[in-house]
C-alpha cells in the first residue's frame, strides 16, 4: 500500500528539479554575458595595445564560458524532454527574489570588475575550494529552503555548490530508474530534443538513456560548476587565470577600470522597490535596451517553438537559426547600452540590457499563427533597429543583422506554408540560369557550364574528353559525341557543380539525392549533395563550398587553398551520429555575413573516406578557415576579423 506520509519519488519532483537547473544555468549565462559585454575596447577607451590585448582575451573567455553555458541549458532541456517534460524556457527577473535559489548562490547582473570576477570565481569553484565570495555578491538575508523530505508537492531544497546540486539529481533519476526502468523513465519523445553539434554546443547530447543523462550531468560539473577537483580547462580554472592577468595590471597601475560603470540589475520601469536596482532614464539608453529585450524574449519563444516540434518538421532548424541570428543581433546592442549613461538619478552609472523575460515563454501552438508572430515581430524589430542605426557603429551592426533575419522569417516561414508540408526549392534545372553561364545545346541534351563555380576537379574532361576538350580555343563543349546516359554519368560526377545538364529527349533530368551529404575534403572545400537552397535561391544538387576563408568567389571554392597552403583535416572526429528519420528535403544553406555557413536540413556529414561525422538538422560550418572544430564554426571568425558578405 502506498505510504502517502512517504510517498516515493515521483516525475514531477524530477521535472521541478531540472526546472531549477535550467534557470540556474540561464542566469549564470546571462550575469557572465553582462560582465563581458560592458568590457572596454580599444583606443576610444583609452587602452593602449597591451591592454587592448588583454582585455578581449577576457572578454572572449568569458563568452566561451557563457556559450559553455548555453550547452548546459540545452543539456538540461534534453534530459527534462526525454524524461516527458516540456524545458522551463523562462526565468525570473533580476534580482532574484530570496528564496528562487540557495542563500549561499547570489546571481544578479553586474559590470566586470574584480569583485564580479571574484564572485564568478565562488560560484564555479571546486567542492573542495576556499575561495570566497566577491563583495557585494554575499546575500542580504540568510534563510533555508526547505530539506530533502519526498512530499507530493514538489519542493525545493538547499546545496552548497552547483555540484552538490547536481549530485543530488543524479542520484535522484537513478533511484527513479531504479523503481521503474529506463523505458518507462525516459518515455518522453527524443525527437523533441535538440542536437547541439549542429549549432556549436557540441557538448549538448540527446538523451537516450539513464547512462547518457548521467553523462550529461557530469559533464557540466567536469566542465565548471562544482566540479570535484580542479581542471585546467574548466570555468572555475579559466576565471582564476583572468584574475592573474588583472591582478598584474592592477599591481602596475591600482587605478585602472577594466569596464565601463554599467549599472547593477538594470530595470525599464520605475521599480516598486528600488533596492539594488537602476532604473533607466536615458532615452537613447531605453530604446537601446528595450530592442536588445525583446530580441532576447524572442529568442526564448523560438527555442521553446524548436522543442515543440519533431525534427522531421523543417521549422525547426529554421527556428533554431532565427534564435542563433538573435542572440548575435542583441549582443551589439547590449554592448551599447553599456556605453550610455543611465539617466540623471544615477550620475555616473551607465545602463545595460536587464535580460527582461516574457512572462510565459512557453511555446506558441506550432502553425501559421506562431509563424505570423515570430514574422510580425521580426518586420517590428528591423523597422525599430533602422530608427537607431545611427546612433553608433554598434547600432549599425544591430540594424543589418535584424533586417537578415526578417528577410529570413518572410522566406522560410512563409504564410502560405503549412506547418506539416515541407518548404521545397522550384527545380534548379529548369530555372532561367544566369547570363554567366555557359549553354551549349545538342541534339538530346544542353550542358550548362557555370565557371565560377568550377575548381577544377577534372572529371569531365577525363571522363568526356570528346565533349569537353581542355585547353583549346573557341567551343569546347560537344555534347553529341558520347551517349546521353553516359554524359549524364558524368555531370553528376562533377562535385561543384559547374557542369549541369537538361534533357532534351524528354527524360528525366537532374533531381535530388535520397540523402543529403556534405563530404568534408581533405584541406579542401565542403562537399554538398542535396536540393541546395543557397541564400535563398535554388543552386542545384552539388555544390563545393570554401572553408578556407580565401575564395575570391565566395561562397563557392575556386580552388584558392591550394596556394594558400590551407591545412584541414577531411577525417574530423565522430560527433553526433544518431539516425535521422528523414535524411533528403531541401538543404538551406545561408552564409552569414562575416560568419560561418548556416546550414538547416536533413544532413548527414561525412569525411574523405565516407565515415559519419554527424547527423544534423542544422548547423553552422566553418567557412573562416580558423575553427579549432572544424567542420564546425566555434566563432573564431569575430576574433580573426573575418570579412565576406
Amino acid at each position: 500500500m502506498l505510504d502517502i506520509m512517504n510517498p516515493s519519488l515521483s516525475r514531477e519532483q524530477l521535472l521541478h528539479s531540472l526546472y531549477e537547473a535550467a534557470e540556474l544555468e540561464h542566469n549564470l549565462m546571462c550575469t557572465y554575458l553582462y560582465a563581458a559585454w560592458s568590457i572596454r575596447s580599444g583606443e576610444e577607451d583609452g587602452l593602449d595595445a597591451r591592454q587592448q590585448a588583454l582585455l578581449a582575451q577576457w572578454k572572449e573567455d568569458i563568452l566561451r564560458v557563457a556559450i559553455e553555458e548555453m550547452s548546459h541549458l540545452v543539456s538540461v532541456w534534453n534530459i527534462t524532454v526525454a524524461l516527458g517534460g516540456a524545458p522551463r524556457i523562462g526565468r525570473y527577473n533580476f534580482p532574484l527574489e530570496p528564496g528562487a535559489l540557495p542563500a549561499s548562490i547570489v546571481v544578479k547582473l553586474a559590470p566586470f570588475n574584480r569583485d564580479t570576477l571574484q564572485h564568478f570565481i565562488f560560484l564555479e569553484r571546486p567542492a573542495d575550494s576556499t575561495e570566497p565570495d566577491g563583495a557585494g555578491f554575499v546575500s542580504a538575508s540568510r534563510f533555508t529552503r526547505g530539506n530533502r523530505t519526498t512530499r507530493h508537492t514538489p519542493m525545493v531544497y538547499d546545496y552548497s555548490t552547483v555540484g552538490e546540486f547536481y549530485a543530488s539529481l543524479k542520484g535522484d533519476i537513478s533511484r527513479f530508474v531504479a523503481e521503474h526502468g529506463e523505458d518507462v523513465a525516459f518515455a518522453g519523445d527524443r525527437a523533441l530534443q535538440l542536437q547541439g553539434a549542429g549549432f556549436g554546443l557540441p557538448q549538448a547530447r540527446p538523451v537516450l538513456c539513464a547512462r547518457t543523462a548521467l553523462e550529461a550531468f557530469d559533464a557540466i560539473v567536469a566542465q565548471g560548476e562544482g566540479a570535484a577537483h580542479e581542471c585546467a580547462n574548466s570555468h572555475f580554472s579559466r576565471f582564476l587565470q583572468i584574475r592573474d592577468s588583472f591582478d598584474e595590471l592592477l599591481r602596475e597601475d591600482p587605478e585602472f577600470v577594466a569596464a565601463h560603470p554599467a549599472a547593477v540589475n538594470p530595470v525599464l520601469r520605475a521599480p516598486p522597490r528600488p533596492e539594488g536596482r537602476v532604473w533607466l532614464e536615458d532615452s537613447r539608453a531605453v530604446a537601446t535596451v528595450d530592442l536588445a529585450n525583446a530580441g532576447y524574449g524572442l529568442m526564448l519563444r523560438l527555442l521553446a517553438y524548436a522543442y515543440a516540434v519533431p525534427t522531421t518538421d523543417p521549422r525547426k532548424p529554421v527556428v533554431i537559426q532565427l534564435a542563433i541570428g538573435l542572440m548575435r543581433g542583441i549582443s551589439p546592442l547590449a554592448e551599447a547600452a553599456a556605453r550610455l549613461p543611465a539617466g540623471p538619478s544615477n550620475p555616473g552609472c551607465n545602463a545595460g540590457m536587464s535580460f527582461t523575460a516574457l512572462r510565459d515563454s512557453a511555446a506558441l501552438p506550432p502553425g501559421a499563427s506562431a509563424d505570423r508572430l515570430v514574422r510580425e515581430r521580426l518586420r517590428e524589430f528591423a523597422a525599430g533597429a533602422a530608427e537607431l542605426a545611427g546612433w553608433s557603429a554598434r547600432h549599425a551592426q544591430a540594424a543589418a543583422i535584424f533586417a537578415r533575419l526578417a528577410s529570413t522569417a518572410e522566406a522560410q516561414l512563409p504564410d502560405t506554408t503549412p506547418i506539416s508540408t515541407p518548404v521545397t526549392a522550384s527545380a534548379p534545372a529548369t530555372a532561367a540560369p544566369p547570363p554567366a553561364v555557359e549553354i551549349v545545346p545538342g541534339r538530346d541534351i544542353e550542358i550548362q557550364y557555370h565557371g565560377p563555380r568550377c575548381i577544377h576537379a577534372r572529371f569531365c574532361v577525363t571522363g568526356a574528353p570528346t565533349v569537353f576538350l581542355a585547353n583549346v580555343q573557341g567551343p569546347w563543349i560537344h555534347p553529341d559525341t558520347m551517349p546521353v546516359e553516359r554524359l549524364v554519368d558524368i555531370a553528376h560526377a562533377c562535385p561543384s557543380g559547374a557542369i549541369q545538364y537538361r534533357r532534351l529527349d524528354g527524360k528525366q533530368d537532374e533531381h535530388a539525392p535520397p540523402v543529403n551529404l556534405t563530404t568534408v575534403r581533405e584541406a579542401g572545400p565542403l562537399a554538398i549533395r542535396a536540393e541546395l537552397v543557397l541564400a535563398g535561391q535554388p543552386a542545384g544538387f552539388r555544390a563545393t563550398l570554401c572553408r578556407c576563408g580565401a575564395s575570391k568567389q565566395k561562397p563557392f571554392c575556386d580552388g584558392t587553398h591550394k596556394v594558400t597552403g590551407f591545412a584541414a583535416s577531411g577525417e574530423p572526429p565522430t560527433q553526433g551520429t544518431d539516425m535521422l528519420p528523414v535524411r533528403d528535403g531541401p538543404l538551406r544553406v545561408d552564409p552569414e555575413p562575416d560568419g560561418p555557413l548556416a546550414v538547416s536540413g536533413n544532413l548527414e556529414i561525412i569525411s574523405g573516406t565516407g565515415r559519419i561525422v554527424a547527423r544534423v538538422t542544422s548547423a553552422r560550418l566553418c567557412r573562416c578557415g580558423g575553427s579549432q572544430n572544424k567542420p564546425f564554426c566555434d566563432g573564431t571568425h569575430a576574433k580573426i576579423g573575418f570579412h565576406a558578405d
